[in-house]
């Protein structure tokens, strides 16, 4: 049975961790910010759990949200923390990742993310793309999926995808957007990666945020979809010279009126929800670093 914990950051359906039962004991997927580590021991608690019952940690990469709260399971006892080998240097000394973090959030660190800390190199494991790790009966395995991030791994389970950030972000059953942060987006990846993904014929795919779909194919397509059509907007938007703040404006609107018209019944809770997230905000930096970095051609070509 796999349990989704709420990890309510900020409000509810925005990060989640999942917890797998198998015949060896409990592991997890994900384990939020250290900000809702509190939350996510409530949430163990309540099923039974504690950290030092848990018998693996699985985190699909190293951003705050998806790894920050790794260190303070382990120091309650989780035994080891299964990551990308390119994350797992930053699990054992997270300074280089809480400076890159600092010079996009500033003061507002510590409320979001909470605090810093380290897992110790002896609790990492780092897992090569195709190897299996197993927890009694439970086989978990590393798909390397980069284009979100590169080092990034979609965790499988008996046909059910825990896709981290490289399966988009969809709340409440709504439609699927993709999560485009500095500075490793790469679109020519993602596909890739959301090729190996639908190869799978999995038959349920698990998002960071937020929750359980068992529609895996037409999820893909329309994250694919929304991934191109966004980046090609944001790309003509350069050719135009409009600076980073003109189109974070243009980018914010042009994300609630897709939201709203894909899905008559958005709330604006659920807006709220989405824009916690995947911050639109946070899009253009990273989409503009990609199409400098890897097609300065296309800027040029207008």
């Amino acid at each position: 049975m796999i349990h989704t914990l709420d990890l309510q950051f900020q409000r509810p359906r925005t990060i989640a961790a999942y917890l797998v039962e198998t015949g060896a004991g409990p592991a997890l997927v994900e384990t939020g910010p250290e900000s809702t580590y509190q939350q996510l021991r409530s949430e163990l608690q309540e099923r039974g759990v504690t950290p030092a019952d848990l018998r693996a940690v699985f985190v699909s990469h190293i951003h705050l949200d998806h790894s920050g709260a790794a260190w303070r399971l382990v120091a309650d006892g989780a035994p080891v923390v299964y990551v990308h080998p390119r994350g797992a240097p930053h699990l054992v000394n997270p300074s280089r990742l809480w400076e890159s973090a600092s010079r996009i959030y500033g003061d507002q660190m510590e409320k979001l993310w909470g605090r810093s800390g380290s897992v110790p190199e002896d609790r990492v494991r780092a897992v090569e793309d195709g190897e299996s790790v197993s927890v009694g009966e439970a086989r978990f395995l590393a798909l390397d999926t980069p284009g979100h991030a590169g080092h990034h791994h979609a965790w499988v389970l008996d046909g059910v995808v825990f896709s981290g950030d490289v399966g988009g972000v969809r709340i409440g059953g709504g439609p699927v957007v993709p999560p485009f942060p500095p500075p490793e987006i790469n679109l020519e990846l993602w596909k890739t990666s959301l090729d190996r993904l639908r190869a799978l014929g999995a038959s349920e795919i698990r998002p960071t945020h937020f929750g359980a779909y068992d529609d895996v194919d037409a999820h893909l397509d329309d994250l694919e979809d929304r991934m191109f059509r966004w980046a090609e907007e944001v790309l003509e938007w350069m050719r135009e010279g409009h600076d980073e703040s003109g189109m974070t404006r243009r980018f914010e609107t042009l994300v609630r009126e897709e939201l709203l018209g894909a899905d008559m019944d958005m709330s604006e809770d659920a807006l709220a929800e989405y824009e916690i997230a995947d911050p639109a905000w946070m899009s253009i930096p990273g989409l503009v670093r990609y199409w400098q970095k890897t097609h300065p051609e296309r800027l040029a070509s207008v």
